[in-house]
């Protein structure tokens, strides 16, 4: 058994003697594949190895997706919001002294024919991949070991290091007193460099580094929503949106498929404090999906809003990443462990602190931290988030 471990070894050092770049500019789709699926550690199953690679890049590839076309994005109510005042002889008042949440929608409207425009800006560095750190090179996608021995003698790793950079565009028009619709564009800009490292018995050969930049708009958000019951800035509304494929699915920059949510949104406000809420269903896109959110706005001063929100999904074939360990099918005594993606429903939380900030006249800037309170799929450490937004009120 040491002989044919050894000369199987022996074979890999060769093989790997000679790192390998990725060849000219190729799509995200392509640098991923050449990180993840050309591996050298011969385990004895060709197909299963190749199976193996072919999961993960494709769970990797369907975790980028879902992070940028369901990126948190700023919600269509505005945070100038007006009305009809009857008992004042028809004057336009502001429907509530609050600017509301950012992401999280509420059930008020605009107000009829009053349009607004925002840019919002998010700058992702993604650190982990299902808890697992994803930049520091111990990511590791293949490894041999001896049977009872708890580390591999042969260990394949990977290092990925990914940014992503989102200016969306957006703006919103009041139909009716209770009928907005808006519309979303992101632009998107992608970096992602790696490097597959092999260590054989302590001592480690580079094999192969790549890197690819990519940018374009991502994919179309439409929103419509009706305020079905309201009090003041108390109620109930019903939303409908639709994401189209508009970003390339090659560079990982749009799903390559509709997708359609209807949502219920309430809202409760009393005095300076205003509770809100939405869920969702999304059918089509990358997975059938339940989106719920939540959040809590106080009202600090007649100019600064202060907010707290919670944004939560469920996607129903989201994917994990697993290790595959198994018996090596011709070496006794050797066992082969796999990095592979595997489907399963899965869940995703982010928690938001915000402050909104009447800059001048309708000018509202605002700024937000959101943090990932689970471990699935593609994870960064901190997103920061930065919106300004023009309402044409009074």
């Amino acid at each position: 058994m040491t002989t044919r471990v050894l000369y199987s070894t022996a074979l890999a050092v060769v093989a790997l003697s000679i790192p390998r770049p990725a060849f000219a500019q190729r799509s995200v789709t392509d640098i991923l594949s050449f990180l993840l699926t050309n591996r050298s550690i011969i385990t004895g199953d060709a197909a299963l190895d190749d199976a193996a690679a072919a999961a993960t890049r494709d769970t990797m590839s369907r975790f980028l997706l879902v992070e940028l076309t369901t990126v948190p994005t700023v919600s269509s109510s505005t945070g100038f919001v007006y009305r009809m005042d009857r008992n004042l002889g028809g004057v336009v008042v502001r429907s509530s002294d609050s600017f509301g949440p950012v992401f999280v929608e509420r059930s008020l409207t605009s107000g009829n024919l009053w349009p607004s425009f925002g840019v919002a800006y998010q700058e992702t560095r993604f650190s982990q991949v299902d808890g697992r750190p994803l930049r520091d090179g111990t990511l590791v996608a293949t490894a041999a070991r001896l049977t009872g021995q708890p580390q591999p003698y042969d260990v394949e790793t990977v290092a990925i290091r990914l940014r992503t950079r989102t200016l969306t565009l957006s703006t919103n028009i009041g139909v009716t007193d209770r009928v907005d619709v808006s519309a979303l564009l992101p632009l998107i800009s992608l970096s992602l460099s790696g490097e597959r490292t092999d260590t054989l018995r302590g001592v480690s050969v580079l094999q192969a580094t790549a890197r690819v930049d990519a940018s374009g708009v991502g994919d179309l958000v439409v929103r419509a929503k009706y305020n079905a019951i309201g009090r003041g800035a108390t109620g109930m509304a019903i939303g409908l949106e639709t994401r189209l494929p508009t970003g390339a699915e090659e560079n990982l920059l749009g799903a390559g498929e509709v997708s359609l949510q209807p949502r219920l949104i309430g809202s409760l406000e009393r005095g300076r404090v205003s509770v809100h809420g939405d869920v969702g269903y999304a059918f089509g896109g990358l997975s059938r999906e339940l989106d719920y959110a939540g959040a809590v706005s106080v009202i600090g001063n007649s100019q600064i809003t202060l907010v707290g929100e919670i944004l939560g999904r469920r996607l129903e074939s989201g994917g994990r990443i697993v290790d595959t360990v198994a018996p090596h099918p011709t070496l006794a005594g050797v066992e082969t462990i796999r990095l592979s993606g595997v489907p399963e429903a899965t869940y995703r939380a982010l928690a938001v602190g915000s402050v909104k900030w009447n800059v001048a006249q309708t000018w509202l800037l605002s700024a937000s931290v959101l943090r990932s309170l689970t471990s699935t799929g593609l994870t960064a450490k901190i997103i920061p988030s930065l919106v300004v937004e023009y309402s044409f009120g009074r």
